[in-house]
């Protein structure tokens, strides 16, 4: 059965898995040593999915005759207004700390949004990225506001599930 409930952005949360290997190795020690497996403090979220498609346009033709799919790329960003690290520890990985001599490993794990009502228990939208890097980010001190962090992110892959 599909999810028709309306959400707010209060109805959400964030967690984070680490991945097998070297980089998920690298992400679960910056989730544990910052107690990142439920992110908080967020104020907004994008995820932004894209296919780059092609249109085969014959001659003598306007319109496309057909439409070819290309590369899906999945990117996004996250607003946060705790600042400790922890974000721009797993775009740098070991180089947040020190600088390595040579080439480095950049950690990659999988992020979890859950969109559940209170009012309406057991009936949630989870949209999960997996393979997850971050490729930006941003540190924002503005004058009368609160002072963000701004990570960019891509995703090998996406899943999303609706449970009732």
């Amino acid at each position: 059965m599909a999810n028709t409930n309306v959400y707010t952005g209060a109805d959400g949360s964030i967690s984070l898995s680490s991945l097998e290997g070297l980089e998920g190795e690298k992400a679960q020690a910056i989730i544990d040593a910052n107690d990142l497996v439920s992110v908080g403090r967020v104020q907004g979220v994008t995820v932004e999915v894209s296919s780059d498609l092609k249109a085969y346009h014959e001659i003598g033709s306007r319109y496309a005759s057909e439409l070819r799919p290309g590369n899906v790329t999945i990117t996004g960003s996250i607003d946060r207004a705790l600042i400790n690290g922890a974000l721009l520890k797993m775009l740098l990985g070991d180089a947040a700390d020190t600088r390595p001599p040579g080439n480095w490993q950049q950690p990659a794990f999988n992020m979890s949004l859950l969109i559940e009502n209170v009012a309406r228990p057991g009936v949630r939208n989870t949209v999960t990225l997996h393979g997850v890097k971050i490729s930006n980010w941003n540190y924002k001190i503005p004058e009368d506001d609160f002072v963000m962090e701004t990570a960019r992110f891509q995703a090998l892959s996406i899943t999303v599930g609706d449970e009732s």
